[in-house]
């Protein structure tokens, strides 16, 4: 039998609950067998027939117990709008048993979850950093001392011819002597330096 797409909603920590409310469950005398399929989902506290209830003709409404809500939680996930004994089962949270304690108590289990995930991507997120900025270091230590040790690095030989062309070689080599005549004019000039001329008096200049 083919699953229709179930409608979207969001469930907030305070709209689940660890009970549970079976809907169109066969009038099979079948409720050891509900509570062995949710019992795979986690420990099960009690699975009784809800005659309360209103529901369809040869049909049945069961209220389940789970020990813990995360548990409740998967076997909802899993089991609403599967199909057992030939009915597909309604599944949905029944918030509106749950004791003071029991609320109190699936916030604060709620608390330690939202914690604990916080801590693991904090914790993922810096160990990633450190790792990046690791092998950043590594790769530029390593490119220093290649480029030292490489003599390809250290030295160019400015008689290389580097084009194919014989006109783009002069013209690379007629730049460099411009090049090698103009820091030679700039040593000579910063070498040679003009005395000062001698003071001839002793007068104050104003």
């Amino acid at each position: 039998m083919p699953r229709e797409p179930a409608a979207v909603r969001v469930y907030t920590v305070c709209d689940e609950s660890k009970y549970l409310i079976v809907r169109n469950v066969p009038s099979l005398g079948c409720g050891d067998d509900l509570a062995n399929l949710f019992a795979t989902y986690g420990p099960v506290d009690e699975c009784t027939p809800m005659d309360a209830e209103d529901c369809d003709p040869y049909t049945d409404v069961f209220f389940i117990k789970f020990s813990q809500a995360s548990n409740a939680r998967f076997a909802k996930r899993k089991l609403d709008e599967s199909v057992f004994l030939g009915n597909r089962l309604q599944v949905s949270y029944a918030p509106q048993f749950e004791s003071l304690l029991d609320t109190k108590e699936k916030l604060e289990v709620r608390r330690k979850e939202v914690l604990g995930r916080m801590k693991c991507q904090g914790s993922s997120a810096a160990n990633s950093h450190h790792q990046m900025s690791s092998n950043k270091r590594e790769y530029t230590k390593t490119l220093h001392a290649s480029q030292f040790e490489d003599p390809h690095f250290t030295h160019v030989s400015s008689n290389k011819d580097y084009f194919p062309s014989e006109s783009m070689n002069a013209t690379v080599n007629l730049v460099r002597e411009k090049l090698d005549k103009i820091q030679s004019s700039s040593d000579n000039s910063s070498a040679i330096v003009a005395p000062k001329k001698p003071r001839t008096d002793n007068r104050r200049r104003i």
